[in-house]
Order: C-alpha cells, then structure tokens, then sequence
C-alpha cells in the first residue's frame, strides 16, 4: 500500500527526514489517521507532503516497521527517501481526476491518507 503522510515543516520537514535517515512517525490522533498508521507494512512506499505556506508533496520515504501494539498510538518507523524532482501543490492535487475520491481533497486536515499506485506514480512523476 501506498500513503501520504502530512507534516508541518516548522515542527519536521522533509529536510529534518532527510537529515536523520530514520525517525518515529507518531503522535496521531484522528481516527482515521491512526487506523492507517496501523495498516502499514514494513516496505510500504510514502509521500511526504508539508503543511504551512509550502502545501506540496515533496519527497519520499518508505515504511521499515511499525509497532501497533498500542492500538491508539501506533508507532511507525519511516526511512527517508529522495526529494520529488517536481513538488506537487495542493492546488494541482485537487485539480487532478486521479484524487476525486481521494480523503486528502474530502477530509484536508487528515494527515495519514492511503494512495492508490497511481495517485503516488503521479505525485512521484512515475
């Protein structure tokens, strides 16, 4: 499965991801979020999108493990993965066919969505 993970760059960018290789992505709340934290699979592909004035997806990571054994605060460890070569806006996002259904355009303050494989290959330019 493939998902979208949303950060505010002034707490954790794309750029701290980059500069630790590894961190925890946890501390979620909304059940729906932790739900899809919970469903993730080691070697699952993400998208990290920032929040804030910058509202684009900019890079990549992947899933290493997840430790769901707090149902209500799973703890996922994530992996730093390239700088998309071209953001993707939050504007192009919802002007895209490919996320009509999508939860990030139905439910914006949702910061754990699912993708489908296109919806990533689009974001990723692949």
């Amino acid at each position: 499965m493939d998902y979208l993970l949303k950060t505010e760059p002034s707490e954790y960018s794309f750029d701290d991801l980059r500069h630790d290789a590894v961190t925890v992505w946890d501390g979620v709340s909304n059940p729906v979020a932790v739900r899809n934290l919970r469903e993730m699979k080691s070697g699952d592909r993400l998208i990290i999108y920032e929040t804030g004035t910058c509202k684009s997806a900019v890079g990549t990571a992947t899933v290493v493990s997840v430790d769901a054994s707090d149902p209500k605060n799973p703890s996922v460890k994530i992996k730093a993965g390239k700088v998309l070569a071209k953001p993707t806006t939050l504007a192009q996002i919802k002007a895209s066919a490919l996320f009509a259904d999508s939860p990030l355009v139905r439910q914006g303050r949702l910061s754990v969505v699912q993708l489908t494989k296109s919806q990533y290959s689009s974001l990723t330019g692949g």
